[in-house]
């Protein structure tokens, strides 16, 4: 089961393209000024069968360029998201985007960490540093690094990485999509 906050089936404003967003419950780094902190505690809010879930998105797979997860704190419920990265990246075309609070280096020393990076297209990690927060594009702060681990969003020809910084980066992103990931 997933612990979850919420769902919004149809994203614009969460990574390229429309999107499913999923904000899961818990998250324990209390980043000072953090602006999702109704989603810290990690009491049960709406638990999720994560295959019910899987199979939601599968269903709407045509509508959706990927899923984008959030939180709280996704990699503090390491199994379910592991099993619904595996169900999404074996069942569907779709892009994942993740974002975490917790660092690169620390994700990757996390026993379920690798295999996590391993279904993940693009990763947004880092605590979030109120003293360096951003007012557009995905990342809350400076100090956040986003990560490309696939090919999907680097461009054909000259390989140079297609972030997400600001919101026309975004939008162009968005617009583009389609073309540059489906020959």
């Amino acid at each position: 089961m997933l612990n979850l906050h919420a769902i919004w089936p149809r994203s614009r404003a969460n990574g390229p393209g429309i999107r499913t967003a999923l904000w899961f419950q818990g998250c324990t780094l209390e980043c000072p000024g953090c602006f999702n902190p109704a989603t810290h505690s990690s009491e049960p809010r709406w638990m999720v069968d994560v295959d019910e879930l899987a199979e939601q998105i599968v269903v709407d797979e045509r509508a959706l360029e990927g899923i984008t997860i959030s939180g709280g704190e996704p990699l503090q419920q390491p199994e379910a998201l592991l099993r619904l990265l595996s169900a999404v990246r074996t069942r569907t075309k779709l892009s994942l985007l993740l974002f975490s609070g917790y660092t690169m280096a620390e994700i990757r020393r996390m026993p379920l960490g690798p295999p996590i990076l391993d279904r993940v297209d693009v990763m947004i990690a880092g605590r979030y540093a109120q003293a360096h927060r951003l007012a557009r594009g995905l990342r809350g702060s400076s100090n956040q690094t986003v990560h490309l681990l696939t090919g999907r969003y680097m461009r054909r020809k000259s390989k140079k990485p297609r972030c997400p910084r600001s919101g026309s980066t975004r939008r162009a992103m968005s617009r583009s999509a389609a073309s540059n990931l489906h020959p």
